[in-house]
Parts: C-alpha cells; structure tokens; sequence
C-alpha cells in the first residue's frame, strides 16, 4: 500500500487519501475534497473532507475554516439551483472511528439538503419522510447511470459559484 499524509495508508482514510476516496470526487480546493456521497438517501448528499489528518475541530487553521465557510455558500447556491431543497444540514461526527481499537477520526462534514415536498431527479422520487428531523442512517443506492448524471449536474452547478 502507498503511505500518504503522515504514514496513514489508503485503506486507513476513506476521506483524504488519493486513491480510494469515499464516494465520487466533485470537486478539489487547497484544503478540502467534496464527494458525491453512495448513498444518496437525501438527494444530493455529499461529504466535504479535510485534505490532511486532523482529529478535532479546534485543529483547524484559519485558512482551512475560511476556504471551508466559501465551500458551505458554493454548495448550498448550487444545490439550491437545481433542486430547491427546502434546508441543508450539516454535520461533523466521528463516531463511526471510535468503533475500532485503534481510532483515528477524520475531519469531514456531511452535507444533507432535505426536502419539505418529494423531489424527483431521473425518473426517480425521493421522499424525506424524517423531515424536520435528525437525518436517518439509512443507506439508497441509486444506479450508476443516475449518480454520473448527479456528479455531473452537481460539478457544473458548484463551478458556476466558484
């Protein structure tokens, strides 16, 4: 395995590593990578990853927190632009990491746009049926074919903000 970013291997971080990433890569600043997130219970829903090894919030530079406020404004025009969700959610949780004997959390924010009315994207509906809610875990893969189209739509919306 290549060693990247201070030793860690790409089998060890799903979110930073070159190869391997979690999800589909949108798009690539200085100090974050977004992804289109495989589940895409909540249409649109995407994953924003700090490009270094970072346990806790409080580590973060004032670079990595400005690029990141100018990331939050692109995604949410862009998103609003071609799907009107009726709010995002944002969230930073590690939990998954302290699961194993030997955690190493990541820095990563989830980015969920939820949905008052049912949305529909390539033939498909997607409801929210927890809206106002905390998101639900739940996984929805849609077909590849639909996810490219995503990607697609989602990289040439954000580009126009950028």
């Amino acid at each position: 395995m290549n060693e990247l970013y201070g030793g860690f291997t790409t089998k060890e971080c799903e979110y930073c590593s070159i190869e391997g990433f979690y999800g589909q890569k949108i798009l690539e600043t200085e100090y974050w990578i977004i992804f289109l997130a495989p589940s895409q219970r909540y249409l649109g829903t995407c994953v924003v990853a700090l490009k270094r090894h970072c346990r806790d919030l409080m580590e973060l530079n004032g670079e990595e927190w400005e690029e990141f406020g100018k990331i939050v404004k692109i995604m949410e025009k862009a998103l609003f632009a071609v799907f009107k969700p009726s709010l995002f959610n944002w969230s930073c949780f590690k939990n998954a990491a302290f699961r194993s004997e030997n955690p190493k959390p990541e820095i990563h924010w989830h980015f969920i746009p939820r949905y008052k009315v049912p949305v529909k994207y390539k033939g498909i509906t997607f409801e929210d049926p927890d809206f106002g809610h905390i998101p639900q875990p739940v996984t929805r893969e849609i077909s590849s074919e639909a996810m490219d189209g995503l990607l697609k739509l989602i990289k040439s919306e954000m580009n126009q903000y950028i």
